[in-house]
């Protein structure tokens, strides 16, 4: 077994990296969840391609609302969607 020795300098240094690293952690503001998505976001989310996006919107799977030439999607829908709450 193998003893390693730390040295009082290093257990500060090591506390301080620790402290800074909890306090980024800590300090960290999660992103606002968007309420709309465009649909590049819900392809890039699902994986999927621009055709299979209108097939899920033609089929009433997923819900778009037209505002000025583009579609729109609610975020929670998406979500549930990806969780498996909607068929």
């Amino acid at each position: 077994m193998t003893v390693n020795l730390i040295t009082k300098e290093e257990l500060q240094l090591f506390k301080k990296e620790l402290l800074a690293e909890l306090t980024a952690v800590v300090n960290a503001k999660e992103a606002p969840t968007p309420k709309w998505l465009k649909s590049y976001q819900v392809r890039e989310l699902l994986g999927i391609s621009r055709g299979t996006l209108q097939s899920l919107r033609e089929r009433g799977t997923i819900k778009a609302t037209l505002v000025g030439g583009l579609m729109f999607y609610e975020y929670d829908e998406i979500v549930k969607l990806l969780r498996g709450g909607r068929k």
